[in-house]
């Protein structure tokens, strides 16, 4: 139920943007959890093969059987989703608006276990909650609503896991994206209201470094909340790539950005390259990554910059999908080196981008003979990049379709950028000390030094990349 007095504007413009959130459901039996009186009941069952809508209220259910009760292939049911028992690997797609905010944190977990059990392998999960606090401007009596911060929902569905039929391995949500409801920052400059979309995907626990997930093992290892926030020490504040400020206005500025231009900006970390974009060039900027505390920072940061031309998600690049042309521009920094699979997200890109598009990526690459130190191959391993040399990635981008495709060893440069925040880190080390720790810095500084001795070695090369569509 939507408490606003504008809720009929909101409504008209937030369910087709929820709906264009959500992946194909042709032929799918779909799970609605917590469907009140059916806003978008009926839209899933026009779709999908079967639709079975499940709320607390009868009275809801009863309303939501009234106008829905036409499609053949709907059926109601009145009951508590915490207690609810329904058959296992049952249903393809599990879609729930509003619901997980009047459960307690254990009422959410165990739900999320259920809801791994009861999705087919290959299965997926959208939800959209209020955040933070409360959106509607009507007044209550009484507000049941538990406003979380998303990361207590992003470590929840990191928690759940449930065992495979066989015992081989393990069933786990993988994250495809979480972001704002735009609706709700255009009209009201209001962030708090997110949804996700979550995969079911298998994995052994040999994957990930023994994590989960690829994202639990960035959040847990790399991109820590501390190691974030030393990282921002360095690069700047809302920075987390090499150089910081400095760099990012070099890279950018070769964009040529015009008024209105939307870019999509992959790896977006803070987001402090986004803030900059739009704020100088007055572009409209859409961030993604994959870390679930580096987007939460940036929305922490977004808050701060009150800027609606900005929006974050917290997005697998790799599964992540958007409308064909729908980006004048494409920047990523030092991202990619993640990804295994570079060409067919390459063919992404091109897709995403419209006729004329730009493309400009820098990134960590390797030696082109591929015989790395066996200290490289450690460092490589440890931290579970997949680089390539720079002609190679540079053949990558031509085979996705790009033109004018120009590749530069940026090396040199990427050495005196680590020089010069090798330098900071000890001239600052009393300050650094004072506020995080020389435990910290002791690790930080050992390792710059590896990376300048991995570069020293010809072993770590640093690429740039400009392409044209």
């Amino acid at each position: 139920m939507m408490l606003d007095s504008n809720a009929e504007v909101l409504g008209k413009e937030e369910v087709p943007e929820i709906l264009a959130a959500i992946p194909d459901i042709s032929h799918n039996d779909v799970l609605e959890l917590g469907a009140g009186i059916g806003r978008f009941t009926g839209h899933l069952a026009a779709k999908a093969s079967r639709v079975t809508a499940i709320d607390f209220m009868e009275t809801f259910i009863n309303k939501n059987r009234e106008l829905n009760g036409h499609f053949s292939n709907c059926s109601f049911l009145q009951a508590d989703v915490t207690t609810v028992q329904l058959e296992r690997e049952s249903y393809d797609f599990i879609f729930s608006n509003w619901l997980l905010m009047y459960l307690d944190e254990k009422e959410v977990y165990d739900l999320f276990t259920n809801l791994l059990i009861w999705l087919r392998p290959g299965g997926y999960f959208f939800f959209r909650e209020s955040c933070y606090h409360q959106s509607g401007n009507k007044s209550r009596e009484h507000n049941p609503t538990k406003y979380r911060d998303p990361a207590t929902y992003n470590h929840l569905l990191q928690s759940v896991s449930t065992p495979t039929s066989d015992g081989s391995g393990l069933y786990a949500f993988e994250i495809i994206m979480s972001k704002s409801v735009q609706t709700y920052v255009k009209l009201k400059s209001n962030r708090n209201q997110i949804c996700w979309l979550l995969h079911k995907v298998e994995r052994s626990e040999t994957e990930n470094h023994g994590y989960k997930t690829f994202q639990e093992f960035l959040d847990r290892e790399q991109y820590s909340q501390r190691s974030i926030r030393c990282y921002e020490w360095i690069f700047g504040r809302n920075f987390c790539c090499p150089g910081g400020l400095q760099t990012t206005e070099e890279f950018v500025k070769q964009l040529n950005l015009q008024p209105g231009q939307q870019v999509l900006d992959v790896g977006c970390g803070i987001g402090g390259s986004a803030f900059l974009m739009a704020q100088k060039y007055d572009v409209y900027v859409t961030g993604m990554d994959l870390s679930a505390n580096m987007v939460s920072c940036a929305l922490d940061r977004a808050d701060e910059f009150k800027d609606i031309r900005v929006q974050f998600e917290l997005a697998d690049a790799t599964k992540r999908d958007y409308p064909t042309e729908s980006f004048d521009v494409i920047y990523s920094r030092d991202t990619i080196l993640h990804i295994q699979d570079k060409l067919t997200l390459f063919l992404s890109f091109y897709r995403w981008l419209k006729p004329g598009g730009k493309l400009m990526i820098t990134d960590y690459c390797c030696r082109p003979n591929g015989h790395w130190s066996p200290t490289f191959s450690t460092y490589v391993e440890k931290r579970g990049y997949h680089l390539l040399p720079i002609p190679r990635y540079k053949q990558l981008l031509i085979e996705a379709g790009f033109k004018d495709v120009t590749a530069e060893d940026r090396t040199e440069q990427f050495v005196n950028t680590l020089t010069r925040e090798q330098q900071l880190m000890e001239a600052n080390k009393h300050e650094f000390i004072k506020e995080l720790s020389s435990e910290e810095h002791t690790r930080l500084t050992a390792g710059w030094k590896e990376k300048l001795d991995h570069c020293d070695t010809d072993d770590h090369h640093w690429g740039f990349f400009f392409a044209n569509k």
